[in-house]
């Protein structure tokens, strides 16, 4: 048994990990809890036609350089790439390329996640919700091979070639509160806003989203450093968002309202009875 506290978050876009749950990734590299985030692709459906690459040769390479640099700012132990490409947002034309990450193989995906979990030996893996947030295909792609990997990484009948077994003692899903969502969807149109046109790029369905509530099971409370270190790697991804000041407006609100804190549903060890955690190493000796 590894006596070194680690944690990985399991996600499909570089920027995934900071825009996500940063402040999270932040909070527990500060207290010396090894992180690291498995990325299943390089995020090559993320910029428009016409985009500055700013040197880079293609869109990938830009944003796996601020993938870096975001990962610098978190304290991340360490980064790594599936071997997938970005599928973009459901029915775009990237859905259809054949090394797009919604079209894997589930058994080929879980496997690749698997070999990383045994080698990195971490108690706690987080990934997407079932749904990936506002039904990203990547998202729900990584969500699926990372519950299946998880099924079959203490196997040892699974995957003989990815090394010896491990058992990770817990399983999360990063999640939104509905209430938190139903807010800002009403609030949105005050400030001029369509919550189904939601996003940089105005793709995102807030409304859609507001239609499935997730159980939270651990809600943890961070710090204004948490958060200062969250905003500054977030400021790496500026094909995303230009690097722009804090959030503003409604997201600025809602941000007020409910404090700095990130929210997960615990996938495993199953919920049997009511329960708030605070500390997703809580209970693991």
């Amino acid at each position: 048994m590894s006596t070194e506290k680690k944690l990985v978050f399991i996600g499909a876009h570089p920027d995934d990990e900071s825009f996500g749950l940063g402040g999270t990734l932040a909070h527990y590299a500060r207290q010396g809890v090894k992180t690291y985030y498995i990325c299943a692709t390089r995020g090559e459906a993320g910029l428009p036609p016409d985009a500055d690459l700013h040197g880079f040769s293609s869109a990938g390479e830009l944003r796996w350089h601020e993938l870096e640099c975001a990962a610098r700012v978190l304290g991340l132990s360490g980064i790594y790439w599936l071997g997938y490409r970005d599928s973009g947002m459901e029915g775009s034309p990237d859905n259809a390329h054949p090394e797009a990450f919604m079209n894997a193989p589930l058994e080929e995906a879980a496997g690749r996640i698997v070999k990383l979990l045994r080698d990195i030996k971490p108690q706690v893996v987080i990934t997407h919700d079932p749904v990936g947030g506002y039904w990203h295909p990547d998202h729900i792609a990584a969500h699926n091979a990372t519950v299946e990997a998880f099924k079959a990484v203490a196997d040892p009948a699974r995957y003989p070639e990815a090394g010896p077994p491990w058992q990770p003692a817990k399983l999360y899903f990063h999640v939104r509160p509905h209430k938190m969502l139903r807010l800002m969807v009403r609030l949105m149109p005050l400030f001029g806003k369509d919550p189904r046109k939601f996003g940089r790029n105005k793709d995102i369905d807030m409304t859609r989203m507001v239609e499935v509530d997730f159980p939270v099971h651990a809600i943890l409370k961070l710090s204004q450093e948490d958060e200062a270190i969250h905003y500054e790697a977030s400021r790496c991804h500026v094909s995303q968002f230009g690097g722009g000041p804090r959030r503003r407006g409604i997201m600025g609100i809602v941000d007020k309202i409910t404090g700095p804190r990130d929210h997960f549903m615990r996938a495993y060890p199953p919920v049997t009875r009511r329960t708030k955690e605070k500390d997703l190493f809580e209970g693991i000796a």
